[in-house]
């Protein structure tokens, strides 16, 4: 890949991701995420995160459903300029800090398409109300060596949320208890009029 990367994520994308999590607090939740690579000239480039599709909370692991999911997912985001950059997973226990195999097993097949990030989701259960401008999240890449590693553990900061007040945004939504909304594609699988784009979400 040459380039050094990083990973910049959009409130909306942020958002829904972390509310899939909290919808959903005794099992694992995961989805894709959808955005598009930016070349900043030179020896860095960025890849911007503008949305994410919840995918399941009850399915996980299974590819013939991740792929069912990934080629409407494609098609969809596709007039938009967006393409899936990554994958985004969180465990059951949310002191549980380990990438599990089945996080890894799909971060693997998403690699095929965008050989970029993955996002694991712990933190949440940490979060305070605050101005942070920290993620709530923890941002994984695959190495040459074909391992899953977590960035930032040596200090950089590699993934940044895009709206600097996207924190604030996001205690507001939990506060109203809006993860309730939330949408995902196995809800859309057992349901067909519920809307896995969750359009009204931010309504």
């Amino acid at each position: 890949m040459g380039a050094e990367c990083y990973y910049e994520v959009s409130q909306i994308a942020y958002i829904k991701l972390v509310l899939h999590a909290l919808k959903h607090r005794s099992a694992a939740v995961n989805g894709l995420l959808l955005g598009r690579l930016r070349q900043d000239g030179g020896a860095t480039a960025t890849v911007e995160i503008a949305d994410t599709v919840p995918l399941s909370h009850s399915q996980i692991g299974l590819l013939p459903a991740l792929e069912l999911a990934l080629i409407q997912i494609e098609e969809h985001f596709e007039a938009q300029g967006l393409s899936v950059v990554g994958y985004y997973h969180a465990n059951e226990r949310h002191d549980d800090v380990e990438l599990g195999n089945a996080a890894k097993k799909i971060g693997d097949h998403i690699f095929r398409y965008f050989p970029r990030a993955a996002l694991d989701n712990k933190k949440l259960e940490r979060m305070q109300p605050s101005k942070s401008r920290d993620p709530v999240v923890q941002l994984y890449t695959r190495d040459s060596s074909k391992s899953w590693r977590q960035t930032g553990s040596d200090g950089s900061n590699q993934l940044t949320l895009k709206e600097p007040a996207a924190n604030v945004v996001l205690l507001d939504y939990i506060s109203s208890e809006k993860w309730q909304e939330i949408v995902d594609f196995d809800d859309h699988l057992d349901d067909i009029s519920k809307d896995w784009l969750n359009p009204g979400l931010f309504n």
